[in-house]
């Protein structure tokens, strides 16, 4: 009897405390403004049962939102005030996901999470974008952060809607309207997913050689000067940086190719027909490699254009190399710099240098 009581009072002790849940936990009831999702485009949801190139679609667009119910209330006007910002919908702020850089309100958006109101009117509603998250409704929301605004005329709906609803419309491959829809009030938000892209200061800036230094000026020059400038050659290269940093023999290994620059591989231009070596290279765009060592380089033009850097460079489109001895000079040149020495009417150097490294590749025009 002793043991049996033992026993009944372990049990009890595992239902009313089973790893730190007790029978008084609380767990949510269901809200009366479910939280809704919406996707653009709306199939990329179930894109997992979705077959062929559907398969691998990509999202552009999430909403998150609390859908409330209107309840016999009026809803514009009254349930939500006109002249007021309001959370579209209930509970948490509405929150979108851009995966893609968009347009809105002629802002640009870059990917990420927003939280989004709107400044109700009669006539048309401003809506916010807001970088604020993790936020309860927009009360108190801080108006610093608002990314984006744009004004929309409200619309007549089809029919009443009872629930509050987001969605979206597809206007054309560029842009869809995100749909907001409750009571008889519809709004179109215009989001544009095929916006203008700005870089930005790049720390390798890309940089042009000339030869005739005096080519990129023509509009600057007297009739009898032209022929003079007439281009031969232009070298575009990205001009990176020493920034303390050894750079031949340990940030450029010996041994390896390089793209003598940063970013894409350097371009060289010809204007003309050009020996290199004793290969001849027609006029034409290439681009340009060195593979460095520690007292010679060995230049070779490619046609594989463009590329980003020496990356799976394809051999097959080498078309010349030569290999030149490289020298060492007093002055220590920062950024990687290229220039050209003319030695006579046929021949030119084009030379790349820097910390104290110099290497000379010679150009010859027939």
């Amino acid at each position: 009897m002793k043991y049996s009581l033992i026993l009944l009072f372990l049990v009890a002790s595992l239902l009313s405390n089973n790893d730190g849940f007790s029978q008084e936990s609380e767990w949510p009831e269901l809200d009366k403004s479910p939280q809704q999702f919406s996707y653009y485009p709306a199939k990329v949801a179930w894109r997992n049962y979705l077959k062929g190139d559907d398969r691998n679609m990509s999202p552009k667009v999430k909403v998150s939102y609390s859908s409330p119910a209107k309840k016999d209330r009026v809803v514009f006007g009254t349930l939500v005030p006109y002249g007021k910002e309001w959370r579209l919908g209930a509970n948490e702020a509405t929150e979108v996901l851009f995966y893609q850089a968009v347009e809105v309100g002629g802002a640009t958006l870059d990917p990420g999470y927003y939280t989004v109101s709107a400044l109700v009117n009669r006539d048309h509603w401003v809506v916010n974008f807001s970088s604020q998250r993790h936020i309860w409704g927009n009360e108190n929301r801080d108006q610093d952060a608002t990314v984006a605004s744009v004004k929309v005329m409200t619309n007549k709906a089809k029919e009443t809607r009872e629930n509050f609803a987001i969605g979206f419309k597809e206007i054309d491959d560029h842009t869809a309207h995100m749909i907001i829809e409750w009571e008889d009030t519809n709004v179109a938000i215009p989001v544009a997913f095929n916006v203008a892209s700005f870089p930005g200061v790049d720390v390798s800036p890309g940089d042009l050689a000339h030869y005739p230094d005096n080519s990129r000026f023509s509009n600057y020059l007297k009739p009898e000067e032209l022929e003079a400038a007439t281009p031969k050659v232009q070298v575009a290269y990205g001009r990176p940086m020493m920034k303390g940093r050894k750079i031949f023999g340990e940030l450029l290994k010996y041994g390896e190719i390089w793209r003598v620059g940063a970013n894409e591989s350097t371009e060289v231009t010809f204007f003309q027909s050009v020996m290199i070596g004793d290969k001849e290279l027609r006029a034409g765009r290439y681009n340009l490699y060195a593979v460095v060592n520690a007292t010679e380089w060995t230049f070779i033009f490619n046609t594989d254009i463009p590329a980003w850097g020496s990356a799976n460079r394809d051999e097959e489109q080498d078309v010349a190399s030569i290999t030149v001895p490289v020298t060492q000079e007093t002055e220590v040149l920062e950024a990687l710099s290229i220039r050209f020495k003319e030695i006579d009417a046929k021949t030119v150097h084009l030379i790349v240098g820097w910390n104290k490294t110099r290497a000379a590749l010679p150009i010859k025009f027939k």
